[in-house]
C-alpha cells in the first residue's frame, strides 16, 4: 500500500501548467493539472534531449515539451508518434483538494536519470 505525501493543493497548480518536486537524489518531479482539473505525474525530463517538461504547455490529458515540441502523454508519459520513448510516471492520489504523491516512488524511482548536459567538449581540438 502506497504511503503518500502531501505535495501541495490542486489550486496551487497552474491550469495548464504545472509544479515542480525538488528529491534529494534524481530529477525533480513535474506535477501537471489540466483544464479538467486532472493531476498527473512524470519526471521532468523529456524523453528526446531532456527537456524541463514542467516548462512545457499542457493541453488534454498531454504536455508539449519546450525544447523541440515533442508530445508527451501525461496518463503513461509515452511520446506520441511519430516520436518515440517515454519519462517515467508517478502515481498520484488527489483527496479534498490535496494532491499526494507515492513517497516511495519519490524516494527510488528513475533515480538514476539525468538531464543531458550542455557545454564545451572535454577533448581538447586544434585548429589548423
Amino acid at each position: 500500500m502506497p504511503n503518500w505525501k502531501e505535495i501541495c493543493r490542486v489550486d496551487d497548480i497552474p491550469v495548464l501548467g504545472a509544479r515542480r518536486v525538488a528529491r534529494d537524489q534524481g530529477l525533480d518531479v513535474a506535477v501537471f493539472r489540466n483544464e479538467e482539473d486532472e493531476v498527473f505525474a512524470l519526471l521532468d525530463r523529456c524523453p528526446h534531449k531532456g527537456g524541463p517538461l514542467s516548462q512545457g504547455i499542457v493541453f488534454g490529458q498531454q504536455v508539449a515539451c519546450p525544447l523541440h515540441n515533442w508530445t508527451i502523454g501525461l496518463c503513461d508519459g509515452m511520446a506520441h508518434a511519430p516520436d518515440e520513448g517515454c519519462t517515467p510516471r508517478f502515481t498520484v492520489k488527489v483527496e479534498s483538494g490535496v494532491v499526494h504523491l507515492d513517497a516511495d516512488e519519490l524516494l527510488g524511482h528513475a533515480t538514476d536519470l539525468t538531464r543531458p548536459v550542455a557545454g564545451p567538449m572535454s577533448r581538447k581540438l586544434t585548429c589548423v
